[in-house]
């Protein structure tokens, strides 16, 4: 997995009825864009270290 600042994270829901999360990257703190990654969630504003698991994808956003 490969993300830049400003891309989004989407971690897609296990459970009918639930709600995907998604979190905009704050900052990727692993080597040449992987994780983990510094990300904020839409849903509750909290900012945290994210190490993205199978159920994640990254939604990539052009910079400018």
């Amino acid at each position: 997995m490969r993300a830049a600042i400003g891309d989004k994270i989407v971690v897609r829901s296990r459970r009918v009825g639930e709600h995907d999360r998604e979190a905009v990257i704050l900052a990727v703190e692993g080597p040449d864009g992987g994780p983990p990654y510094r990300v904020r969630w839409d849903d509750d504003g909290h900012e945290g270290v994210f190490f993205p698991g199978a159920d994640a994808v990254v939604e990539h956003y052009p910079v400018g």
